[in-house]
Parts: structure tokens; C-alpha cells; sequence
């Protein structure tokens, strides 16, 4: 069995303002990507990674997967037109190296920096009982339901509410048949990794997320992320 981490770098980070995406802004001396990237790169049991990056920032990429040096296969994919797409294509990629279907990949987003080791391994090892798993962290806000954002119209119970994180594990086979058999209309309006799975029917197992596993979306989560970065570093 391979564990394969596919690390989505395609975003165009439009939500922050800035003229390059988010996750090639350089926090004390590194792109943001180099700091998942090495995580990944560095943890034994990752066997392959797969890097999802639009052509023009591939070259950026590829100097910095050289400077880790790492120690397994690496492979690139084109982004797709939504998050899910780049999804499959990087699943098509490992389909096509002939990677099986019983592999678990883990799928990961290059703004999200901060994921720790423990983390990629319980992902692993859950999914060896289970289609896909999610890691989540609880809800701590009350949380109101509204359809026009101006009135409630009911009240959700936080007990039962889990904020989805990645990286989020699969094994490859019954993942890319979810992928080919839905209909391209519906696969446009996945939000979530897990929601694909869930929606195809694949038995779907909550672990433990990690509260610094957050991910760099606004301007204020870059200013977050810098200080934590800087603190650790004194």
C-alpha cells in the first residue's frame, strides 16, 4: 500500500488582495507552500507527492521541491477549473503512474502550512478502515441558519457541528470512480473533498483535527501565520 500526498497549489488567492497567490508570498525567508511541503517531504511515511500547480508557477515550485531534496517520487498536475477538478486530475495522474486501487492518497491545500506530522498519520491510518476521512475541529460559536442573511430562521446545535479541515484521506480506487461517475454539473458544485465522498455513498470517518492547521485565506490569516512563524523562530 502507498500513501500519496497530493498538495493543491492552484488558488489564486483572490480574496486577499495581492498580485501573486497566497501560498507563494514569501513568511521569514520561504514561500508559504515550502512549509507544508516540507512537512510532507520529511515524514516517512509519504511515499509519493503530487503537486497540483498552473504551468506558469511550476517552475517556482519545482525550485522549491529541489531545495527539500525529497526522498520520493514527485509528480505534477494542472489545476481544474474548481478545487474539485484539480482534485481529479491529480487523481488521474496517479492513475495513470499505476499507482492501485486499495493506495490511500491524502489531499491537502498548499495554504494551509501549519499541519503537523501526527496529524497526515492519523489520516493515513484511519482510512485503513474506511473510504475517506475527514479531520475536524468543533464548532465553538452558536451558529444561526438564514437564508437572506438578514432574518434567522432557526438555530443550529454546535453540539452536532464539526468544521472540516484537510488533509483529507482517501484510497484512490473507490475515490476516482466517485470522481468519473458523477455528473460534471454536480461535480462543479462540490465545495469539500468529503462531500464528494459522502454524496457517492463511501463510508466517511471523522478524526481529530488541529486548530493551527488553519488555512491562509484572508490577509488577516498571513498576518496570523507570520507570527506564529516569527515566535517560533526566537
Amino acid at each position: 500500500m502507498k500513501h500519496i500526498a497530493i498538495i493543491l497549489s492552484g488558488g489564486v488567492g483572490s480574496r486577499m488582495g495581492l498580485d501573486i497567490p497566497k501560498q507563494y508570498m514569501e513568511v521569514a525567508g520561504k514561500p508559504v507552500i515550502s512549509y507544508c511541503l516540507e512537512t510532507f517531504v520529511n515524514d516517512k511515511m509519504t511515499d509519493v507527492i503530487v503537486i497540483g500547480v498552473a504551468d506558469e508557477w511550476k517552475q517556482f515550485v519545482e525550485d522549491q521541491v529541489r531545495k527539500l531534496s525529497p526522498r520520493q517520487q514527485v509528480y505534477y498536475s494542472i489545476p481544474g477549473e474548481t478545487r474539485q477538478y484539480s482534485i481529479f486530475n491529480a487523481l488521474l495522474v496517479c492513475e495513470k503512474n499505476g499507482f492501485l486501487s486499495d493506495d490511500i492518497v491524502v489531499i491537502h491545500d498548499a495554504a494551509r502550512p501549519l499541519v503537523s506530522a501526527n496529524l497526515i498519520h492519523r489520516c493515513y491510518e484511519a482510512c485503513i478502515v474506511a473510504d475517506g476521512v475527514l479531520p475536524v475541529i468543533p464548532v465553538k460559536d452558536t451558529v444561526y441558519y438564514s437564508e437572506d442573511g438578514k432574518n434567522i430562521k432557526s438555530l443550529m446545535n454546535r453540539n452536532h457541528l464539526w468544521a472540516g479541515q484537510a488533509p483529507e484521506a482517501f484510497r484512490l480506487g473507490n475515490y476516482l470512480r466517485a470522481h468519473k461517475e458523477m455528473k460534471r454539473e454536480d461535480l462543479l458544485q462540490i465545495n469539500g473533498s468529503t462531500e464528494l465522498a459522502y454524496k457517492s455513498g463511501l463510508n466517511c470517518r471523522l478524526v481529530e483535527g488541529d486548530p493551527m492547521n488553519f488555512k491562509i485565506t484572508t490577509p488577516e490569516d498571513l498576518s496570523n501565520f507570520e507570527s506564529i512563524v516569527k515566535n517560533e523562530s526566537i
